[in-house]
Parts: structure tokens; C-alpha cells; sequence
């Protein structure tokens, strides 16, 4: 039995440039790995503050409702019940009484084409964010009439869009189309 001996048959393997790729790369995910700790770390000591003042600011807001709560237990009492329903009623007056009819149709007669009447103007509507919303009935000949004047309308800084709730055809009483329309006016109060 013959035992070959070549040297040549099994080649030097070079393992070497290898090893070293190995070792860069466990190098450079260890310095990553490194990395991702600290912002993870960072992360969480923000998110620690972060919970801190919220719990601080529900604190404050739970204050805040169990006073309101008190000042409303004391507005509803019997005997105050009537000066609140009398400041009410003139905090009510007071604000419907800052809209000026005369700048109202100031405004509207700007945007108002020679062809479209306007032909009656509702109470203005005052809402909880203080934006007033006129409702008012308009009429034209022609309904394309009354078209330019919606167009007028939301293209006016003054109004908003403009909603369209009804539209009448020309009878024997009235020769008009009629629309009723609400608007948006930013009259400051």
C-alpha cells in the first residue's frame, strides 16, 4: 500500500484575507451595536421627560376642571342662577349687537353683481369660535347670475364658501329665481 505524499494535491489554502474581512465586520456591528445602546438609552430618558410632563400637565388640568367645577357648582346655585342667566342674556345681546348691519352690506355690495338682488338677510348667527355666518336669500333672472355671485363670494377675503340650502324657480308672484344662501363673514367682533 502505497501512501501517496504529493504536497500538491491539497493546495495552501489562504484563509488569511478572510479572517480579517471577519474581524472588520465583528469590529465595525460591534461599534454599531454600541451606537444603537446610547440612542436607544437617549430615547428613553426623552420619553421619561416626556412622561413626566404629561403627567404634570394632567395634573394641571385636573385642577384646573375641579375648580371650573367649582365655580360652576357656585353659578348654579339658586341664588346665582338668575345673574347667570342675566349675564347670559347680555353677553348674547352685547355680541350680536358688535356686527354692523350697515358693514354687512357694505360688504355684500361689493360682491353683489348688478344683476342679483339681494332680497332678505337673517339675524347673523354668532358661533362658539366667534365666526359669524350670515343667512340671506338672493335672486336673479337668470340662475347663472346667481352663480357669479357665489363665485364672488368665496373669492372675497371677506366671506367664506358659500352653501347654497334652496333654490325656488320663477312663479306668478315673484319673476325671480330665489336661493337661499349661508355664508361665512369675517367681520372682526
Amino acid at each position: 500500500m502505497r501512501v501517496p505524499i504529493n504536497l500538491a494535491s491539497e493546495p495552501f489554502r489562504q484563509d488569511r484575507p478572510v479572517l480579517i474581512a471577519s474581524g472588520v465586520c465583528a469590529v465595525a456591528l460591534t461599534a454599531l451595536l454600541c451606537v444603537m445602546i446610547f440612542l436607544i438609552a437617549g430615547e428613553r430618558a426623552r420619553a421619561r421627560e416626556n412622561r413626566i410632563a404629561v403627567d404634570r400637565m394632567n395634573a394641571q388640568l385636573r385642577g384646573l376642571a375641579a375648580e371650573q367645577a367649582k365655580v360652576d357648582a357656585f353659578l348654579h346655585q339658586p341664588a346665582n342662577s338668575v345673574v347667570l342667566e342675566r349675564s347670559l342674556l347680555l353677553n348674547e345681546l352685547i355680541e350680536r349687537k358688535s356686527v354692523s348691519w350697515t358693514r354687512i352690506f357694505a360688504d355684500l355690495e361689493s360682491v353683489l353683481p348688478a344683476n342679483v338682488r339681494l332680497i332678505s338677510v337673517r339675524l347673523p348667527n354668532i358661533d362658539s369660535r366667534n365666526q359669524v355666518m350670515l343667512d340671506m336669500v338672493v335672486g336673479a333672472k337668470d340662475p347663472a347670475a346667481v352663480i357669479g355671485f357665489l363665485k364672488n363670494l368665496e373669492e372675497s377675503p371677506l366671506f367664506g364658501p358659500a352653501q347654497t340650502h334652496s333654490a325656488l324657480p320663477p312663479s306668478q308672484n315673484e319673476p325671480l329665481y330665489r336661493y337661499r344662501v349661508t355664508v361665512s363673514y369675517a367681520q372682526k367682533l
